[in-house]
């Protein structure tokens, strides 16, 4: 408030003294706008990526249990395969989604845009797996269920903790790798 304390007798001097202070907030509340537009768009993304995250969760733990149940098998390396595919099946429903509807990325004019950003997308989404697998692999096989819980709890348990640790990952490498404008 420094800059509006003038004599009202020198009114030109008053009228600059008030213009710059106008300026000056004006122009923090356009920063502070800008700011609050960039948190808002960031809140709605990771809100929407959420909510996908979610349907593909359904449909990988659907599609690992479908696969367990089918395979008799609930631990070891052969869980690896079974995540794997439950994990491919939700990553196409992820993409699609995800360049859709979260990010809203433009169409590419050109095939070889397509096919870097689709490449970038599986780059984020392969070390994904690889957190994701990790982590499944591990609680299953070198821990053992806690509480006297089933194979099959256990592992979904394992897929509950892998899925929350991948899902930061993907966010912030679709984000800023895969559909940045």
């Amino acid at each position: 408030m420094k800059n509006l304390r003038f004599d009202l007798a020198s009114s030109d001097l008053g009228e600059v003294a008030l213009e710059r202070s106008n300026l000056k907030l004006e122009s923090r509340s356009r920063g502070r706008t800008s700011k609050t537009n960039m948190s808002s768009k960031l809140v709605s993304q990771f809100s929407k990526f959420v909510v996908i995250g979610l349907m593909n969760t359904s449909i990988d733990f659907g599609i690992l249990n479908l696969l367990m149940w089918w395979t008799d098998i609930y631990r070891g390396k052969w869980i690896i395969l079974l995540n794997v595919i439950a994990f491919s099946v939700a990553v196409i429903n992820s993409y699609l989604w995800n360049k859709h509807w979260t990010f809203r990325a433009k169409e590419a004019d050109e095939p070889g845009e397509v096919a870097k950003e689709f490449s970038q997308f599986m780059m984020v989404t392969l070390i994904g797996l690889a957190i994701n697998s990790s982590i499944v692999f591990g609680i299953t096989t070198f821990i053992s269920p806690f509480f006297g819980l089933s194979p099959e709890l256990w592992a979904n348990l394992a897929k509950m903790a892998a899925t929350g640790l991948s899902l930061i990952w993907n966010f912030i490498g679709y984000k800023f790798i895969v559909f940045k404008k």
